[in-house]
């Protein structure tokens, strides 16, 4: 059973650990929703749902036509996230009065394993870089047309509220978990409500933070969805040189999109004085990667602009 961040942090009884992770979902809106399976192994093979079966009528003595869905399988390897968060024991020692100098050092190194975590959940790429795992760009495949591909124009057009809700209508089973888009791509749903005299919905999370509704789906805003893409025949051809942007609409979990890690999640190690130097060393290390076991639980829409 596939657990979130948070929920797994519980379970550890690591005090370091539970700061690590508290650290990172309470400003990444993906690790507050997103939940994770533990897997055995270095990675997982699944087939992914593409079709449901057909249902038909039948008159009494017809002939009954089997029907089956569509798989198709699909590999997601785990891959090695981390970096070391090295303290000089001369600079802790003198001043401890005045904080805790290797928490805050180590608290620093978790953002930075949220950001490159964000990062890579969108553009992720394994075939360019291997050691990296895909993301959503890749998953969902923005770069070929399909049903869960929603261009706003061959080359791109301004947001409108009626393909923000064609992008919902795509997701099957279920409204989306999220949708996730660019602060630019914010502000301009803000405006398009504003100019029509309504208001976007809010509310408060857990930590405080003011989360806004579209049609009762969380938006969650990332930094690291690019306003600079380009469209060419209602696809994505690159990520640079151009003025699009895209949202997308997830829905988590195990049958839709999981987050995949090894038993133990992220890992807090304490490496412990170095020979090179007067310090010590914590190694924050995450085996993690990404699963979409149904390609209609995802959508895109592509070609945003403001």
């Amino acid at each position: 059973m596939p657990l979130t961040l948070e929920e797994s942090a519980k379970l550890s009884n690591d005090i370091l650990l539970q700061g690590v992770i508290e650290t990172i979902i309470k400003e990444s809106p993906v690790l507050q929703r997103l939940p994770f399976i533990e897997i055995v192994g270095n990675s997982l093979t699944y087939n992914q749902e593409k079709t449901l079966p057909g249902i038909d009528f039948y008159d009494v003595g017809d002939t009954w036509v089997e029907s089956t869905p569509t798989f198709e399988q699909k590999t997601a390897t785990l891959k090695i996230m981390g970096g070391d968060a090295d303290v000089d024991n001369f600079i802790k020692s003198t001043r401890s009065n005045v904080q805790d100098l290797e928490a805050a050092v180590i608290e620093l190194k978790a953002k930075a394993l949220k950001d490159k975590f964000e990062d890579s959940f969108i553009y992720g790429d394994a075939a360019a870089n291997p050691k990296q795992f895909d993301g959503l760009r890749k998953l969902i495949d923005t770069a070929t047309a399909g049903s869960q591909v929603i261009a706003m124009g061959a080359t791109g057009a301004t947001l409108t509220l009626a393909k923000l809700d064609e992008l919902i209508d795509a997701v099957k089973g279920g409204k989306p978990d999220i949708l996730l888009m660019s602060r630019r791509s914010r502000r301009k749903l803000n405006a398009l409500v504003r100019a029509v005299g309504g208001m976007v919905e809010s509310d408060r999370d857990r930590w405080g933070n003011f989360v806004q509704f579209w049609d009762g789906v969380p938006i969650g805003v990332s930094d690291w969805i690019l306003d600079t893409h380009v469209l060419a025949d209602s696809v994505e051809t690159d990520t640079t040189g151009g003025a699009c942007s895209t949202i997308y609409a997830i829905q988590a979990g195990e049958g839709g999109l999981s987050g995949l890690t090894a038993p133990g999640g992220i890992t807090a190690e304490r490496i412990g004085s170095l020979e090179s130097k007067d310090a010590t060393r914590t190694r924050v290390k995450w085996y993690v990667s990404l699963a979409l076991f149904s390609s209609v639980k995802a959508g895109a829409l592509i070609g945003v602009q403001d």
